[in-house]
């Protein structure tokens, strides 16, 4: 078993940024892929990002690519979410998941935060 707890979401200006943290106990983050949704009202749960952390690989979506960045402090137990050049379209709550494999499916994510609220003013 895992348990995720995410933290640092808030309101920021379009341009801004922040760091959404992602802390794992249970069970070590290193077996497994992180990744991060978000969902807007009304709208799916949508695939962000992922890293596979025993080497490092990343997924993006394309509407994050360049803007975002994901890593993972192993001796943390702590995965983060880097997110510069926010936009209003980026305003949702944010969910961390572990997963087994690299993937944007919500299917191969078992494992899920109770989400943070991101809101990114105009």
């Amino acid at each position: 078993q895992v348990q995720l707890v995410e933290s640092g979401g808030g309101l920021v200006q379009a341009g801004g940024s922040l760091r959404l943290s992602c802390a794992a106990s249970g069970r070590s983050f290193s077996s497994y892929t992180m990744g991060w949704f978000r969902q807007a009202p009304g709208k799916e749960r949508e695939f962000v990002a992922a890293i596979t952390w025993s080497v490092g690989r990343t997924y993006y979506a394309d509407s994050v690519k360049g803007r975002f960045t994901i890593s993972g402090d192993n001796a943390r137990n702590t995965g983060y979410l880097q997110m510069n050049s926010l936009k209003p379209e980026d305003t949702a709550v944010y969910y961390c998941a572990a997963g087994s494999v690299l993937s944007s499916l919500r299917s191969t994510y078992h494992y899920w935060g109770q989400g943070t609220q991101v809101t990114v003013s105009s």
